[in-house]
């Protein structure tokens, strides 16, 4: 067996790049007391990758020659653990790698399905990260209207097929006319608005007209300042991400904050999905029962290769993903 890895090989200062990263040949790591050596199968590619080279954040930093972090499906070559055997899928954290080794309490052995990649998708990372974020801190209710901002991305898709199950007015925000209308078509949002249109604050009061009760937001900046003004009194922000704001220059905006938080009585709430592992398994119930009555369809954006991670997240930060965008390093075990 071989085994490579990605690493960071230069920070960027800018937009990132495929010469920030590097493939290289590692020695095959080797399981410890306790330890498993995993086979990494699939990856999942988040707009978080790129935050966290710009600092600690809610995690370390990334170094320049760090491997690239990583949450991963992952199956158990060898185990010196009597919580995982040989042959079990597991998640845990990870790196860009064919081969890890992880200490066996921390990786979670995962229920068999059908699809596997939807332990990444639905039923993982996005699909949990959507319904904590929604339900928790939106409390949505049947008849609100629900915004959600990268309404096209793994997060933002999963979030309003949830809000429209529980019967509300669903409005999404993407990039371009084709995504819109994807969007609306196969998702099922009620209406879809272009942000690289001109007049997106006034395009909102025009497909929002009765006000926005709840706003998901996936970017930040000018498309959040947009967003408050369409705000109704009482209403919740959930603040998932800021993908506007981690791949380029200073960051922007809002301006209208506190301002507007403060006149309409606005809660804002940021989250990681983490916070609410203890509801975990409530989350996946849930999901579940939406998939199997049609309620959530499963969109997936997978990569062949580890040689192509650096690429698919330069592609996901500049938005050209449908659905969850992983990477596939081996095959589904037979």
């Amino acid at each position: 067996m071989s085994n490579q890895q990605v690493i960071i090989a230069e920070l960027p200062t800018d937009s990132l790049e495929p010469r920030h990263f590097a493939l290289q040949d590692v020695p095959m790591p080797q399981a410890g007391p306790n330890e498993v050596l995993l086979k990494v199968l699939l990856m999942s590619i988040d707009a978080a990758n790129r935050s966290w080279m710009q600092g600690a954040t809610y995690r370390a930093a990334v170094n320049a020659g760090d491997a690239m972090p990583t949450y991963a499906i992952c199956e158990v070559v060898e185990s010196n653990t009597s919580r995982v055997a040989v042959g079990d899928i597991v998640a845990c954290e990870a790196v860009w790698a064919n081969y890890i080794t992880q200490p066996g309490h921390k990786v979670i052995k995962m229920p068999k399905v059908p699809t596997l990649s939807n332990l990444i998708s639905v039923f993982g990372i996005a699909g949990k990260t959507a319904f904590h974020g929604l339900m928790t801190i939106g409390q949505p209710l049947a008849g609100e209207t629900v915004l959600v901002s990268a309404a096209a991305g793994s997060v933002g898709g999963y979030v309003g097929q949830i809000a429209k199950a529980l019967g509300c007015h669903v409005v999404g925000i993407a990039g371009g006319p084709d995504k819109c209308r994807w969007v609306v078509e196969a998702l099922g949002f009620d209406a879809c608005i272009d942000y690289r249109e001109p007049g997106l604050t006034k395009a909102l009061r025009r497909v929002c007209p009765g006000g926005v009760d709840v706003y998901f937001d996936n970017v930040g900046g000018e498309i959040l300042e947009s967003a408050l003004f369409s705000m109704n009194e009482r209403g919740r922000v959930v603040c998932c991400g800021a993908i506007s704001q981690y791949d380029g220059g200073a960051p922007s905006g809002p301006r209208n904050l506190p301002g507007l938080v403060v006149v309409k009585r606005l809660r804002m709430e940021g989250f990681i999905v983490t916070d609410f592992v203890k509801d975990d398994a409530k989350a996946t119930r849930a999901l579940q029962h939406w998939v199997s009555t049609g309620q959530i369809k499963v969109f997936e954006d997978i990569v062949d290769g580890l040689e192509n991670a650096p690429q698919a997240l330069i592609g996901l930060l500049a938005g050209d993903n449908k659905g969850k965008r992983m990477v596939r390093v081996a095959p589904d075990p037979s």
